[in-house]
């Protein structure tokens, strides 16, 4: 019987140990993770292995990734199912690869840049002391994970934006 208990010991050390090599990253799942568009997002997760230099880790949250050193913050972290931006003056909207993204800024040097004109939306928290912004949103990858969500719509410089949507953006 204690043969049996000291093999029981080695496997869960062992267990233990190779656990302790590979930290889990803690997110909250986005308000509408579940949604069918995100189970496409993270299966194409599947092929980013690394984003911008940084590998890929870990979560424990349903529609989530996240890339960085290990013992260390994450680099990046996508949640997919995060609330449908509205249109917007304040935020820059960029584009790049065929994605229009919103780049909230307020958190320098963390952007958190989300997808315009995507429903589901994700978004990125990406830490700029870390990667480049750039790098991580022009992934090949990356994009061809996000680009299963369908664009129903696009950024519009505030020049190209009819008279209805100018009133609307005034008054937002």
């Amino acid at each position: 019987m204690s043969r049996r208990l000291a093999a029981a010991a080695v496997v869960l050390l062992g267990a233990a140990l190779l656990g302790g090599c590979s930290t889990t990253v803690h997110l909250e799942p986005a308000d509408d993770a579940n949604n069918p568009l995100c189970a496409e997002v993270s299966v194409g997760l599947q092929n980013v292995g690394s984003l911008a230099d940084k590998d890929r880790r870990w979560t424990d949250a349903q529609a989530t990734g996240a890339w960085g050193d290990e013992g260390a913050a994450s680099a990046i972290i996508l949640r997919c199912g995060v609330a449908v931006p509205a249109p917007t003056s304040e935020l820059q909207c960029v584009t790049l690869e065929g994605v229009d993204w919103l780049v909230d800024a307020s958190e320098t040097p963390f952007l958190r840049l989300t997808t315009y004109g995507r429903d589901p939306a994700v978004q990125l928290y990406i830490d700029t002391g870390a990667v480049s912004s750039n790098d991580v949103i022009s992934t090949r990858t990356l994009v061809g994970a996000i680009t299963a969500i369908p664009a129903d719509g696009k950024c519009t410089a505030p020049d190209e934006l009819d008279e209805d949507a100018q009133e609307l953006l005034e008054l937002g």
